[in-house]
């Protein structure tokens, strides 16, 4: 697959996964899937937007010109259209690493709130944090100190997860662009480094065969004596 039409694949892929992340940052405001009287009763974690602002707007930026990368040339390069394709994939190399740094920040805020638990109502009637050092996971009869909002413990803790996860594949597909970025940059929108072998090769042969032509005789390679 040529670099242009990898990144186009990412980048649709990197926009499913940001839709998702958006959706699920927006439950997140409706604990136990019930609109809340307090706003101050929700996760505080909740506010940091990890779903909306890394892996969501933050990541629609680089993924939106991933999509364009096939096509895109910037306007050429002093002229020269390689130039302008290979200066539009170094570009993306920028992007993807912000695009890393957003989903950074989602993975972040998902597992420091996996780990700490959603607020909630507490048996002294107070509304806080029941769990401490994730010690809720192993034991699913502590979530009985929260009485309310109900189902709360399990809503955030799926919603939270799922941004987890999402972040660790946003910044995977971020890491290949990188790479794909850099391929795209040294060899153009060519079909990997194959074609750049191939193109070395070729080059090789076409100055052998210069040489031909202006009467030159290329020297040989000699074999080592023994």
């Amino acid at each position: 697959m040529c670099t242009g039409g990898c990144a186009k694949c990412l980048g649709g892929t990197l926009i499913l996964f940001s839709m998702i992340a958006f959706l699920a940052n927006i439950l997140l405001f409706f604990p136990g899937g019930k609109e809340i009287d307090n706003i101050n009763h929700l996760s505080q974690e909740v506010w940091f937007f990890g779903g909306i602002l890394g892996s969501g707007f933050l990541m629609l930026l680089p993924a939106n010109l991933f999509l364009d990368l096939k096509y895109n040339d910037c306007c050429g390069c002093c002229g020269n259209e390689r130039c302008g394709k290979r200066f539009a994939m170094f570009s993306s190399i920028i992007f993807a690493g912000i695009g890393f740094l957003g989903a950074g920040y989602s993975f972040v805020i998902s597992l420091i709130s996996v780990r700490h638990g959603p607020k909630c109502l507490m048996d002294n009637n107070e509304w806080g944090y029941p769990f401490h050092d994730g010690d809720y996971l192993n034991d699913k009869a502590l979530w009985s100190k929260c009485r309310e909002p109900e189902n709360v413990v399990s809503w955030n803790l799926t919603l939270f997860s799922i941004l987890l996860i999402i972040a660790v594949f946003q910044m995977l597909l971020c890491t290949i662009q990188v790479v794909n970025g850099l391929l795209g940059t040294l060899c153009g929108d060519c079909c990997g480094y194959v074609i750049c072998v191939s193109t070395f090769w070729s080059t090789k042969a076409q100055r052998k065969e210069q040489y031909l032509i202006r009467g030159y005789t290329p020297v040989p390679n000699k074999e080592p004596s023994t």
